[in-house]
């Protein structure tokens, strides 16, 4: 698979089958992508992998934690056009395939609880990086991230990108054993895509070259 390829495949998977995932594949998937740019070479990400039986651990785990607030700020505050608009594209895209009317909030509610177990993927990865770390490093881990879910795209792997658990970093903290110097960024789902749920035939629109790139007379 090319690169291209890869990227046009993947998408934000929010169904999975119980298909299990190999330790020493996702050991090699993180090896790889490993090789992805780091300013400095500072190589700020800081992985967890939980797969398996510890799936099923860490479940009953947060199961019986209090949700905790984010860590972070994942959307600014009075987001502005066009971003705001994109944002909500997407959800109410979703909700329309779901059949889940936007007065159903216990519905929508629900929906957004299954972020909370991976989707039903088997693994999954938690990227941490230190709290001394700036911007460029949270970039650096987003390059990380994105090169991870391209090479599990190549590896017969899809993938969704989870900010969602900010909403738990100390519970995550704990569980996995990340020390305090520690901040989580996100989690990554890892698995097999549901084919026949509804739900993964979402595929979220871009903005056109000429929103977004100038070329500079």
């Amino acid at each position: 698979m090319d690169v291209t390829t890869a990227v046009n495949r993947r998408k934000t998977v929010r169904a999975f089958t119980d298909e299990p995932v190999d330790d020493a594949v996702l050991a090699q998937l993180l090896t790889t992508a490993s090789r992805s740019p780091s300013g400095g070479n500072v190589q700020p990400w800081r992985i967890y992998v939980i797969n398996g039986d510890v799936t099923n651990r860490f479940r009953s785990f947060i199961g019986e934690r209090d949700i905790e607030g984010p860590a972070y700020e994942i959307y600014p505050k009075g987001l502005t056009e066009p971003y705001r608009s994109s944002r909500f594209a997407i959800g109410e895209q979703m909700y329309a395939k779901l059949g889940i009317e936007r007065e159903d909030k216990g519905a929508r509610f629900a929906q957004m609880a299954k972020n909370y177990e991976f989707f039903g993927a088997p693994a999954s990865i938690f990227c941490f990086l230190d709290r001394q770390m700036g911007p460029p490093q949270w970039s650096d881990c987003g390059m990380f991230l994105q090169t991870f879910m391209l090479l599990a795209q190549e590896a017969g792997l899809d993938t969704c990108p989870q900010e969602a658990w900010a909403m738990w970093e100390g519970a995550i903290s704990e569980f996995v054993g990340a020390p305090p110097e520690l901040q989580l960024f996100c989690g990554v789902a890892i698995g097999h895509e549901d084919t026949s749920h509804v739900i993964n035939s979402v595929v979220s629109e871009r903005e056109p070259l000429d929103v977004f790139a100038t070329f500079v007379e």
